[in-house]
């Protein structure tokens, strides 16, 4: 079982955004955020960011990051902990193996990639205490 803590301060911004969006448009059933707070994430995201609404078909639920500022970053961040906050949920938990890449990303993608693959939400000391 992995977990996030809706309030770490040491994740930074753009790590924490794109995991809870992924995770929110993942469809795994081992996660303990129901489909509508799920949905109300996204679409409060997308809304940030486009003038249309989100769209619909499962496989287009995906937030292009490349046009963010700073600001809407840190607005993003906030909706996000505001929704899981106004659900009761501070912590995520989800239960489910990292699975190989279902497609090839970019050359320019591939330094973000690879430190999302090391992410680990416990600190390295959070046993010693």
């Amino acid at each position: 079982m992995q977990t996030l803590d809706i309030d770490r301060s040491d994740m930074p911004d753009l790590q924490f955004a794109l995991l809870v969006t992924a995770l929110c448009t993942s469809q795994l059933s081992g996660l303990n955020v129901p489909e509508v707070v799920r949905d109300t994430i996204f679409n409060r995201c997308w809304t940030l960011i486009h003038d249309g609404p989100p769209p619909t078909n499962p496989k287009e639920r995906v937030l292009d990051l490349r046009p963010w500022t700073e600001v809407t970053l840190e607005a993003m961040v906030e909706t996000i902990r505001s929704v899981l906050t106004e659900a009761g949920i501070r912590t995520l938990t989800w239960d489910h193996p990292p699975s190989e890449a279902t497609q090839t990303s970019t050359r320019e993608a591939q330094p973000l990639i690879e430190r999302l693959a090391r992410f680990n939400p416990e600190p390295p000391d959070a046993g010693r205490r």
